[in-house]
């Protein structure tokens, strides 16, 4: 037999493809249409199948072997049904020359008689049929073609509803991907806006659209910077200058944030933070004088072993001031969370002027920890536009607040019988 190729082959084939339908499982649906159309055309076997590119597949049989689930197209007598808007009947294959050489009719299943009626879609593609046969000449009546027309058209309905019904999974699928996506889109917004906001203020941002501007009257600001900087930059290779200022400032991260204190930004090598905001509380001049230590702390141990090493060494000026500060964001793509005032420009002019490996506060923030930490009065310094200002070395808490002999950590007692009161 010659292979039948229907006029509109490749659309057809596109079409087939869209229904899903080649290799899935038994359906009882399709099951069911086949042993009708036995029983109605006193057949002893029925099938539904789907012709593709190199062969003739079975959805649905009835009366066939359990294991036969295709044949070559090319010997396939369907083949000739799709290329036919209308039913094809074969009383006896053996007396048509189309069919008579075939090996379905000479040897195998050695069938005698055909009626088959092409699965037609809307647009005029036929994917396959729903065809009888037996192994014997039969003549099948009117009303029995007729009714195997109609058993097609219902075959065409149950095909297309199972694919509107694979579609909408489809879309249900998509939309639930949609959403997991929307979900953790949301999710890592959120993260990353708490990584640069406050989480009150990350909240009032998107419950408002925009952040009210607040005044504290009371707030601990602390700079940290690195001196000789420019020096140390020209030793070394800019991917592990970067890389060791991430470090430094990931690790002054992890001391603010035990202590309470909201990382504002980094400017190059320098470092701000304040406390006291965004959330108000009594103990922010303690809690920047401790992370001011503990900062100190770490750059020490790790500059006795870079000293081994014959590395330069990372030293810092810190410098504190407490008082009233307006903090707030600004932007509108990328947003900060700031503050400013006279306290934060005179924080910045005490760690300018202040002495690289020491903790330089202000007369103000003196006042506020005088009674639990060893300061060391320092005198008048002259600093750019604020005339001479009063400063102290913060060098530890005092030994009997210290949980450490270094004193950069409180014991129980440091906060007994109440935390100090700014």
């Amino acid at each position: 037999m010659d292979v039948a190729i229907p006029a509109n082959e490749p659309e057809r084939l596109e079409a087939l493809t869209s229904y899903a339908i080649l290799d899935t499982l038994p359906e009882i649906g399709f099951d069911e249409i086949t042993e009708l159309a036995a029983q109605i055309c006193d057949c002893p076997a029925a099938l539904i199948s789907f012709v593709d590119p190199s062969r003739q597949w079975m959805k649905a049989k009835y009366g066939l072997p359990p294991d036969l689930s295709e044949c070559p197209r090319e010997i396939s007598i369907c083949q000739v049904t799709i290329c036919n808007n209308d039913i094809l009947y074969v009383p006896d294959l053996v007396s048509d020359q189309r069919f008579n050489t075939s090996p379905l009719v000479t040897a195998g299943l050695k069938i005698r008689f055909y009626c088959g009626v092409p699965l037609i879609t809307d647009d005029g593609y036929a994917l396959g049929t729903l065809c009888v046969i037996d192994f014997k000449p039969r003549e099948l009546s009117f009303e029995q073609r007729e009714a195997l027309r109609r058993l097609s058209r219902q075959t065409m309905v149950h095909l297309e509803l199972r694919r509107q019904l694979l579609e909408r999974d489809e879309m249900m699928r998509r939309l639930e991907e949609a959403r997991d996506r929307a979900v953790a889109e949301k999710s890592e917004s959120e993260r990353l806006l708490l990584n640069i906001l406050p989480p009150s203020i990350a909240a009032e941002l998107k419950a408002n659209q925009r952040v009210k501007p607040r005044f504290f009257d009371s707030a601990s600001v602390i700079f940290v910077d690195f001196s000789g900087f420019t020096r140390i930059v020209e030793t070394m290779e800019p991917a592990s200058v970067i890389d060791q200022l991430d470090q430094h400032f990931t690790r002054f991260d992890d001391i603010i944030a035990r202590h309470r204190l909201e990382k504002l930004k980094t400017i190059g090598d320098a470092y701000l933070a304040v406390g006291g905001v965004p959330e108000p509380n009594r103990t922010h001049a303690a809690d920047a004088a401790l992370c001011a230590l503990q900062i100190m702390d770490h750059l020490n141990k790790l500059n006795r072993q870079r000293e081994k090493l014959h590395l330069p060494a990372w030293m810092a000026r810190i410098g504190i001031n407490t008082g009233p500060v307006i903090a707030g964001v600004v932007g509108k793509h990328k947003f900060t969370y700031d503050i400013w005032g006279n306290t934060v420009n005179i924080a910045e002019r005490i760690e300018a002027a202040g002495v690289p490996g020491r903790i330089t506060v202000s007369e103000v923030t003196w006042q506020h920890i005088k009674g639990r930490f060893e300061i060391e009065p320092r005198g008048t310094v002259e600093v750019k536009h604020k005339g001479q200002v009063n400063m102290y070395f913060l060098n530890r808490v005092k030994p009997e607040f210290s949980a450490d002999p270094a004193g950069t950590a409180p014991n129980d007692r440091f906060w007994k019988p109440e935390r100090e009161t700014p």
